[in-house]
């Protein structure tokens, strides 16, 4: 972490940089440690040289992601990006928008995605999740990159169906994701990936105007987009947020659990002797890893919180895993277990832009896990996990790659 070298003399602050990178895959920054002992809520600069502010505190952070002066609002000149490439991108749909329009697009989607709907899904995340093992275990040699062999393909796989597009694209859509959500990509990059996207659901939706299917898009086509409810630039729009949102948190999230049990062996055995356990080790996962994280917005008006003052216009960035730190919260929060009785953690956020995929990701995470331990139980990483490479601040967190033998 860096910061600008100041004095009393200058009257100048110093304000540690963000966002923060983490020194291992599964613990936050080192720094949201420091930014804690500063208060609930403290100063930090951006890449550009703006001031935002970054919010520690459990309490302060559930207290503002239900608090209307906050914007989502990604359209607004003033909304705080991290990375060029955030504005680039253009994931406005839900996440980046406010109530009423956000409320509108949400209430279309709810009913794909409810516990009855997943649950009715569950036996084909079954037999996505058993056809990716019975291939790793079909190699000659066992070993694999679980990233890319396993990780990545579930849920990728898992959301193609539900959307009803075709697998057969995955490798576009996936490096086109790659593209827009990693932070060392140009704001250029990101701007060409989210074009590409949004053309490839343009054609895809002439495709399906021709030839109906089954899936969510089909069904958005023909009950919102005939009867003028939602526009083609909207249903674009919102295809392209479901399609990436809904792989490739989910895989950073995969990844990076299978890693954190290979190296907390006790917690395996416990998820590997009981299926039961499955719903609470991905509940105490999502707690400790908090993959989707860094949550923006933007103050439509002043706040006061923490002992501090946000001004309208600033920009607050609401770290999921700073909240999810609190030992206030979350006795003994650095460690994991997988019977930890309290869920309270804000991992798919908070109010009203909590994660509306929730309830997929879920069924994908403890189906996979519990698959994995049972069907592999030989499971070992390969490489140490200091040599593993992990995705910068700025971005869903992940590693890259995640070597493995059996």
């Amino acid at each position: 972490m860096t910061s600008e070298t100041t004095g009393a003399a200058t009257g100048v602050e110093t304000l540690p940089d963000f966002p923060m990178t983490r020194g291992c895959p599964y613990h936050p920054p080192a720094g949201y440690g420091r930014l804690r002992e500063a208060g609930p809520v403290a100063r930090v600069r951006l890449f550009d040289g703006r001031t935002a502010w970054v919010v520690t505190g459990y309490e302060e952070a559930r207290r503002l992601l239900i608090d209307p002066r906050l914007s989502s609002d990604r359209a607004r000149p003033d909304f705080p990006v991290l990375v060029p490439r955030m504005a680039a991108a253009k994931l406005t749909a839900l996440v980046g928008m406010d109530p009423p329009e956000h409320d509108v697009q949400r209430r279309m989607l709810i009913p794909s995605f409810t516990v009855k709907r997943v649950n009715g899904l569950r036996p084909a995340i079954r037999r996505i999740v058993g056809e990716r093992i019975d291939a790793m275990l079909a190699k000659e040699r066992p070993q694999a990159d679980l990233v890319q062999e396993f990780a990545l393909p579930v849920p990728s796989t898992v959301i193609c169906e539900l959307l009803g597009v075709p697998y057969a694209d995955h490798e576009f859509f996936e490096e086109q994701t790659r593209r827009m959500v990693l932070a060392s990509s140009t704001a250029e990059e990101a701007a060409a990936a989210s074009a590409a996207l949004m053309a490839y659901f343009d054609e895809l939706i002439s495709v399906k105007q021709a030839r109906p299917g089954e899936g969510l898009l089909d069904e958005l086509i023909a009950d919102r987009l005939a009867t003028g409810e939602l526009g083609r630039t909207e249903l674009t729009s919102i295809a392209m947020f479901m399609l990436v949102a809904g792989h490739e948190t989910t895989a950073n999230m995969l990844a990076l659990s299978v890693l954190t049990l290979l190296v907390h062996p006790e917690q395996l055995a416990l998820l590997r002797a009981d299926e039961g356990a499955a719903a609470g080790a991905v509940e105490e996962l999502l707690r400790f890893l908090s993959v989707a994280d860094e949550l923006q917005r933007v103050a439509a008006a002043d706040i006061e919180i923490g002992g501090v003052v946000i001004r309208e216009g600033e920009g607050v960035y609401l770290p999921n895993a700073a909240a999810n730190r609190s030992a206030e919260v979350f006795p003994d929060p650095d460690r994991l277990d997988i019977r930890r009785a309290d869920r309270r953690h804000l991992a798919f956020g908070y109010g009203v832009h909590q994660c509306i995929g929730q309830n997929l990701a879920r069924a994908e995470l403890e189906i996979a896990l519990y698959e994995l331990a049972v069907r592999i139980p030989g499971l070992r990483p390969t490489e140490p996990v200091e040599a593993l490479a992990v995705k910068p601040g700025g971005s869903v967190q992940g590693v890259y790659r995640l070597p493995v033998a059996w």
